[in-house]
């Protein structure tokens, strides 16, 4: 029969004791098996202050060849079952009581093994009292409150910076705010000369390279001449990648006329 199922009785008067010797001074450890029990045990959450009310009812068993090494085996089964859900329970909020029980039962709910030879495991149920979920609440009202309160001085801050590290938008920034003092537009260029534009980690800045250098090619090409050596080599290119579409649309700024041998292709 399993232990949780079993009903203790009321129990009885104490048995009368004839002499000192008949008095019981230490547990009995011939038992090799038993109940153990946590009822409104309070461990921390994942906030220290902020606590869970924990309930287990658990059994443990031990061998009976080592029962007489355990004086009082339920100490130990009880004290396991304890951290493992003080482990457990401080890796969450009070506001998050289901999941954290579900993962707690599952930890438990497996023979754990506190001392060579004595196993426990239970069953848990976790409360929460009102005081503990209105501390809960109150704190993560502050935390998120606080979180947006950063996420608004970091935007103005990284706004600010793209500002400042661009030449162009920098000078129209200080006109409007500043009309009066353009004359000071010289040492702000120097004063913010170090500062670089914000780095954006969902931004592609490979991208932004392979763009200007492509500007920076076109730019340079001059000539018809030219023109033609470049859409050659990347109509070949576009070939190699197969990219055909790209490689139809190239092919068709290709002139149709002979060129100029005698033309600028430095």
């Amino acid at each position: 029969m399993s232990l949780f199922a079993r009903r203790r009785g009321r129990p009885g008067p104490p048995p009368a004791i004839s002499s000192p010797a008949d008095a019981p001074d230490a547990p009995d450890t011939s038992a090799t098996e038993g109940i153990v029990e946590l009822h409104d045990e309070r461990l921390p959450s994942r906030v220290p202050s902020i606590f869970f009310t924990v309930h287990i009812d658990g059994a443990w068993y031990v061998e009976t060849e080592r029962a007489h090494q355990y004086r009082d085996p339920v100490v130990l089964a009880r004290h396991r079952l304890r951290e493992h859900a003080r482990r457990t329970l401080s890796r969450y909020t009070v506001l998050e009581t289901p999941a954290a029980q579900d993962v707690l039962n599952q930890a438990i709910a497996r023979p754990l093994n506190p001392g060579a030879g004595l196993t426990a495991y239970g069953v848990a149920s976790l409360t929460v009292a009102d005081s503990d979920r209105n501390l809960a609440e109150e704190h993560q009202h502050r935390q998120q409150q606080g979180d947006l309160e950063r996420q608004d001085v970091f935007r103005r801050l990284a706004f600010l910076q793209r500002i400042l590290s661009d030449p162009g938008l920098r000078t129209v920034w200080w006109i409007d705010r500043y009309p009066e003092r353009i004359g000071d537009l010289k040492n702000l260029a120097t004063a913010v000369s170090d500062v670089k534009a914000p780095h954006d980690s969902d931004h592609d800045t490979l991208r932004d390279e392979i763009v200007r250098f492509v500007d920076q090619l076109l730019a340079d090409i001059r000539t018809p001449q030219q023109h033609e050596v470049f859409l050659r080599a990347l109509t070949s290119t576009l070939q190699a990648l197969g990219s055909t579409e790209l490689q139809r649309t190239a092919a068709h700024w290709l002139p149709t006329g002979p060129t100029d041998p005698g033309g600028d292709t430095a």
